[in-house]
């Protein structure tokens, strides 16, 4: 009698026992699941923040015809308000030039191609092979993040269309352009830049709004 008393106390006691370690194994499974999903979020929403440009390279494609006022689908008829950024006060002498375009409330100074500061995980960025506003004919290209992070400064962009006005200040003369072609170019690492060699430009690149796999490119034209 003793002995089948030990028995089924064995038999409990294994029961329990592999019901412990099942219920550890199933605990630490959801942890281990739930770990590998947060840290595939916060890739994710890097990724969706992310220019991915930080290496891009930028050809200037020679188009010597009138650009066809052909825009892409605006975004903004969904009728959603969204807040703009609150503006900090800032001491803008300390850049090079100040990039302005008030219908999205931005105002943003940026930093000669040899500064520090010129990257686009700190500011509005300056694109290697721009020319300043004072150069005939040249390009002014401005590159920025998108999407929520603090240092979006293109956040808004998707709101501008062609015939939109931006405002670039420059060694104490105000250079005003207004927008005469936007488009969509691959996510790849190259950013073709499509506008007219007559023309003085302002061209700005960020990636295109609830869209991972392409950049929008927009060209403004010195008034």
């Amino acid at each position: 009698m003793q002995m089948l008393s030990r028995l089924k106390l064995n038999n409990k006691f294994k029961k329990s026992h592999t019901l412990l370690i099942g219920s550890l194994l199933v605990f630490i499974g959801v942890i281990s699941l739930s770990w590998n999903y947060l840290l595939k979020m916060k890739d994710q929403i890097y990724t969706d923040m992310k220019i991915a440009m930080m290496d891009v390279d930028v050809k200037d494609e020679k188009i010597t015809n009138e650009i066809k006022d052909t825009p892409i689908a605006d975004n903004v008829s969904d009728n959603k308000t969204e807040e703009v950024k609150e503006q900090v006060t800032i001491d803008y002498s300390k850049y090079l030039g100040v990039l302005e375009i008030p219908k999205i409330g931005l105002k943003r100074g940026f930093y000669n191609i040899g500064s520090r500061y010129n990257n686009i995980q700190y500011n509005v960025t300056m694109v290697g092979g721009s020319t300043l506003p004072d150069v005939v004919n040249g390009n002014l290209i401005l590159m920025a993040h998108s999407g929520d992070a603090y240092i979006s400064y293109f956040a808004y962009l998707y709101r501008l269309n062609i015939g939109d006005y931006a405002y670039v200040t420059y060694n104490g003369n105000k250079y005003q352009y207004q927008i005469v072609n936007i488009y969509e170019v691959p996510k790849n690492g190259i950013v073709k830049i499509q506008r007219n060699y007559n023309k003085t430009s302002l061209t700005m690149i960020t990636c295109t709004k609830n869209n991972d796999y392409t950049q929008t490119v927009y060209i403004a034209e010195l008034v």
